[in-house]
């Protein structure tokens, strides 16, 4: 079970039996009847402070209404069960009679059709179905009214909703079609007095196991259900890799914000894993109607790619166990991997059905980060690996090599899902990803094969460097119409970090990469939180040209990774640079930080207005970059200082 809630608590989305599908709430919070009028608690009179107790995935809601009245709320997901338990403890400054209401407009099975609703009065468990999803709420104390009602009507004592406003539910048994459902209960409060209400909501396959989850897990006192989801969380989060930062310690509080969006970003990241599959969504999905974007509840080799070696780093290395297993599963019969996938490895809808519209770089990429992971590797598990691997490299080399006979590749579409024609991003992908398949094929004693795809490798990055590099000092973005596009686009970045196509190591490169991060830092800055972040590229127009989290990232990740390329740093040419490389990627972490969310989360935009968290929420790419950022400014710190442990 995936949860997804808005900053006061009321829950957006619930996805069972995955994190893709299906997503079966409209709405579902909490309101209190004072006793002559209703509050709802996502109203604009309330205000909210929302944060993650420390290193665990439950969360804290407090809200505060100018009436007096204050609500805390905390939230978990069981880490066993596919329940979440929700404990309400309301109180008021002033002596109150009235109800608290739980509220719920359930799309069971994702959709509003055939839905078909009861209360169990005498087990005091309101159900909902459609075919095998059940989604269900029972409460401590047990709720004394209820209501199952029609969500399209609009007469109160049929519309759970609207039933509520007299303060008194109707306690209809069972309905079907478009349903919505309330609970309630007595709400006396004394002056500053308390009242605690906890919510299960579970979902099950069957009716009889969801009776039986929310039988037993009613029998577990609170306190300890809380503690041993908090010691899951606790526990998972110390297989970490342990940072140090040495020297950081004076600069205002730099350190610990780096720590606790390093544990952040982990925690996140765990929330968007299928743990059966391997795969990743990409954030959890908040337009399923593709209204204003493609949706983002879909897994994308390219970006899954980059977050499980990020894991890896971290500490994590059977997440690309599992993902570079599901990889050779969803592997096309030509060799390619889809524009995007479900979990479970079933094609994605999509705009890429054609040769001209898949995105290659989704194929360089994965080849890319199974020659990374294998060289991490050591001993049985590295001959394992490669044997496992080793078809699916071969059929995903021969299809880069079919689409590169040219030296650059055949007109696709680009990585931001925008235009079609030839990137210098998608080489780069390309390059490297025959470059890693090169490597491989060495290891597995197919030295012909190797030297083949080195050669096209190296093919392709002459024919990008001649062709795409600008004398302005930056690679353009490709070509689109057949024209040369010189629109400066952040993903050129991809050319040094993370795909390698050109290198701090050759002195002409070393230069190529210092102009690239020039440029892009003059010309896609803006300015917002007493810093600046980097939109994708020049005249970007979706939603509104904001400044993007993993754009930024990669800004400071080409910074600090050229900085550990070269020697210490302590003396000759580029001295100066490294200090100032240091300086701005230091920056643009904390930028990245400053936009994300109360609780941490990082957000794939950055409001350019406001500078508050923009669109989906959260990205794991932005959470897989923040986690190579700090562990590539923590070797710093250490080299820095001398402490190479």
């Amino acid at each position: 079970m995936l949860v997804t809630m808005g900053r006061k608590g009321e829950i957006l989305g619930l996805f069972y039996p995955r994190r893709d599908h299906a997503q079966h709430v409209e709405e579902s919070l909490a309101c209190i009847h004072t006793g002559d009028r209703l509050l709802w608690t996502n109203d604009n009179d309330w205000h909210s402070i929302q944060n993650y107790i420390e290193d665990t995935n439950i969360v804290s809601t407090k809200l505060y209404h100018d009436s007096g009245i204050r609500i805390s709320i905390l939230d978990l997901v069981h880490p066993e069960v596919p329940v979440l338990i929700r404990r309400f403890k309301v109180q008021s400054q002033q002596k109150m009679s009235g109800k608290f209401f739980y509220y719920s407009n359930f799309n069971v099975g994702e959709t509003s059709k055939k839905n078909s609703a009861f209360c169990d009065a005498e087990a005091r468990l309101l159900a909902q179905y459609w075919q095998n999803y059940y989604i269900g709420i029972y409460a401590l104390p047990e709720f004394t009214e209820w209501q199952i009602g029609k969500a399209m009507d609009t007469i109160w004592w049929t519309n759970s909703k609207y039933d509520m406003e007299d303060g008194k539910l109707q306690r209809n048994k069972e309905d079907i079609g478009n349903i919505n459902n309330a609970a309630g209960w007595d709400l006396d409060l004394e002056a500053d007095g308390a009242n605690e209400f906890v919510i299960f909501m579970g979902a099950a396959s069957s009716r009889s196991l969801l009776y039986k989850r929310m039988h037993e897990l009613s029998k577990l006192p609170l306190e300890h259900i809380f503690e041993k989801t908090r010691e899951h969380w606790v526990m998972w989060l110390s297989k970490k890799h342990v940072l140090k930062m040495p020297g950081l310690e004076g600069h205002n509080n730099l350190r610990q914000e780096l720590f606790n969006a390093y544990n952040r970003s982990l925690l996140m990241l765990y929330l968007l894993n299928d743990r059966e599959y391997g795969s990743f969504v990409a954030a959890p999905e908040f337009d399923s109607n593709f209204e204003k974007c493609g949706g983002y509840g879909f897994c994308w080799n390219r970006d899954t790619s980059e977050l499980v070696l990020a894991l890896k780093h971290s500490g994590y290395p059977d997440y690309c166990d599992r993902f570079f297993k599901w990889c050779i599963r969803t592997q096309l019969p030509n060799g390619s991997w889809f524009q995007r996938y479900w979990l479970n490895g079933d094609i994605a809808p999509s705009w890429g059905n054609f040769d001209y519209s898949t995105q290659i770089d989704e194929t360089g990429a994965t080849l890319h980060a199974m020659d990374i992971y294998y060289r991490i590797l050591e001993g049985l598990k590295k001959v394992e690996f490669l044997e496992e691997v080793w078809v699916s490299v071969l059929r995903a080399a021969e299809y880069l090599m079919k689409r590169t006979k040219s030296g650059l590749h055949e007109s696709c579409m680009d990585l931001w899902e925008t235009y079609y024609g030839v990137f210098t991003y998608t080489n780069a992908s390309i390059y490297s990803g025959l470059m890693g398949a090169s490597h491989l094929a060495e290891e597995n004693g197919e030295l012909g094969m190797a030297r083949r795809w080195k050669k096209r490798a190296e093919f392709i990055k002459q024919a990008t460097i001649d062709r795409f590099w600008l004398q302005e000092g930056y690679f353009a973005k490709g070509i689109i119409n057949e024209k040369l596009d010189k629109t400066i686009d952040a993903s050129i970045l991809g050319a040094y970090m993370p795909f390698g196509m050109i290198s701090p190591k050759d002195p002409v490169e070393r230069d190529m990469i210092l102009f690239l991060i020039e440029n892009i830092q003059k010309k896609l800055s803006i300015p917002i939180n007493g810093g600046y972040g980097i939109k994708r590229y020049e005249n970007d127009s979706y939603i509104d040209g904001n400044p993007w989290v993993v754009t930024t990232l990669w800004l400071s990740e080409a910074m600090f990774a050229f900085i550990l390329d070269l020697p210490n740093g302590k003396e000759g040419p580029y001295v100066e640079d490294l200090k100032k490389l240091t300086i701005e990627g230091v920056k643009c972490l904390r930028w990245a930080m400053a936009g994300s969310t109360s609780t941490g989360l990082l957000p794939e935009q950055v409001d350019k207005s406001s500078g508050k968290p923009a669109w989906a929420i959260p990205l794991g790419w932005s959470g897989s970059l923040m986690l190579d950022n700090i562990l590539l400014l923590d070797k710093i710190c250490r080299r820095n200082t001398g402490d190479h442990e």
